[in-house]
């Protein structure tokens, strides 16, 4: 399995207002970012993902998170998202997204999740909350994973630690409030998305 993007950090936008996301959304790929998601968990998220597949789906992975429900992915089909990322395995939503054609990331914690998430289509896996599990757990559930499975870190990675989760085995990462907060200012955000994609790239010099 191929990771979709050529950068392998998903920027989440947890809390984005539709008024906030094309200025913050715009400055994130300007940085070098390829795959954002907006979560579902966000105010007024029916406007903000439409908005964003119009303005920048040509340009990068655009989707969804904390998605639920399979329902939710037949709206977010109509609105033209590519990408589902899930905090849990629901393989129905899964199953619902892959048939649609998107890229899905489901959350996950243990390989008995993994290999349910595996077994209903998904792509990659996030290892959510990652910080409570540590490099260690990644690297050992890792070795009972197919070695093409992309993994990614959600949960506590910072510039700082990137490196470390990508040791243990991750491709990339997905990136909540170290990268954005509610309210924060673009300049913000366009800091944090330069310092993780300079600690991606020193990563894997």
């Amino acid at each position: 399995m191929q990771w979709q993007t050529n950068l392998p950090l998903i920027a989440i936008l947890r809390g984005i207002t539709p008024a906030d996301a094309h200025d913050h959304v715009a400055a994130v790929l300007d940085a070098g970012f390829d795959a954002v998601e907006i979560p579902l968990n966000s105010p007024q998220w029916e406007q903000s993902i439409p908005a964003m597949v119009n303005a920048f789906g040509d340009r990068a992975l655009i989707g969804a998170g904390t998605v639920l429900k399979p329902e939710q992915v037949d709206r977010l089909a109509e609105m033209g998202c590519q990408l589902i990322v899930t905090p849990n395995i629901q393989p129905e939503v899964i199953r619902r997204a892959v048939g649609y054609g998107m890229t899905v990331c489901p959350g996950c914690a243990t390989a008995t999740e993994a290999f349910t998430a595996l077994d209903a289509g998904a792509q990659a896996l996030k290892i959510f909350p990652s910080s409570a599990f540590g490099p260690d757990y990644i690297k050992a559930l890792k070795a009972v994973l197919p070695a093409d499975v992309p993994v990614f870190a959600v949960g506590g990675v910072t510039p700082e630690n990137l490196a470390q989760w990508m040791k243990a085995g991750c491709v990339g990462a997905g990136l909540g409030s170290d990268l954005y907060r509610a309210g924060q200012s673009v300049e913000r955000t366009a800091q944090q998305a330069a310092a993780f994609v300079k600690a991606y790239q020193e990563a894997v010099q």
